[in-house]
């Protein structure tokens, strides 16, 4: 394999939902859900919301499909750019919470305590 994410895989996405429909259908209709622009909270805050859970998990085709939908529901640059440095500090901050919850196993796993 030479490539991990490339574009051209969106074509495998029926074939995708086709081989579990009933778990794609589910998702499907959580992921409509979500995204609708009825919600009480804003269609803008919304996408705002979906790219920093892109940011933080990853997600190429989420990030770049959040982004489009960000933009056409008025979001600015500055808006994305704090977007993602939100995104970084609560996945840093994340790190650090697991990284508590590390120190706690350390010490009830360590045969010497400090």
């Amino acid at each position: 394999m030479t490539e991990y994410q490339n574009p051209k895989d969106r074509a495998y996405t029926d074939t995708l939902l086709k081989a579990a429909p009933k778990e794609s259908a589910a998702f499907m209709n959580l992921k409509h859900t979500a995204e609708r622009k009825d919600g009480v909270i804003p269609i803008k805050y919304r996408e705002l919301m979906s790219v920093a859970v892109a940011l933080t998990t990853q997600c190429a085709y989420c990030i770049e499909s959040h982004i489009k939908n960000a933009i056409q529901a008025g979001a600015t640059r500055e808006e994305i750019a704090e977007t993602v440095f939100i995104a970084a500090a609560l996945r840093a901050g994340g790190a650090v919470g697991t990284g508590l919850m590390a120190m706690r196993i350390f010490e009830e796993e360590s045969p010497t305590k400090d």
